[in-house]
């Protein structure tokens, strides 16, 4: 297992606790957390705890997967997020910062929506 990946499960398990202090120790100084649907992006780690820590509601979120790549120093997470009733799926692409801590991030929150019409005989609905 890849130190970035250590780190990485380390994010998610202190997000999921609101324990603030070790989400914060797996994350660089400069650390760039982009959100390409909204187009927004915050730079640095005392930012990005701000964000999270202020973050409304009391959501949840369980790992899915973790797909580790030590030859690119990536990790990529597939994450459910629970908030009240409401569960979201996400996707989250994390880079290193060679010292086993995560410089950038980049979230994907997809929305569900219905299939086109026309290949209801090819799939199975869930």
């Amino acid at each position: 297992m890849t130190e970035l990946r250590k780190a990485v499960e380390r994010y998610w398990a202190a997000a999921d606790a609101r324990d603030w202090t070790t989400f914060a120790d797996t994350l660089a100084a400069e650390v760039v957390y982009d959100l390409p649907q909204t187009r927004e992006r915050i730079r640095g780690k005392d930012a990005f705890l701000r964000f999270n820590v202020e973050y409304p509601g009391d959501w949840r979120v369980r790992t899915e997967r973790v797909v580790a790549d030590p030859d690119s120093g990536q990790v990529v997470t597939w994450l459910r997020v629970g908030v009240g009733a409401e569960e979201m799926q996400a996707v989250s692409f994390f880079t290193g910062d060679g010292d086993g801590r995560i410089a950038e991030i980049t979230d994907f929150w997809p929305e569900p929506y219905e299939p086109p019409a026309g290949r209801e005989h090819l799939v199975e609905r869930y």
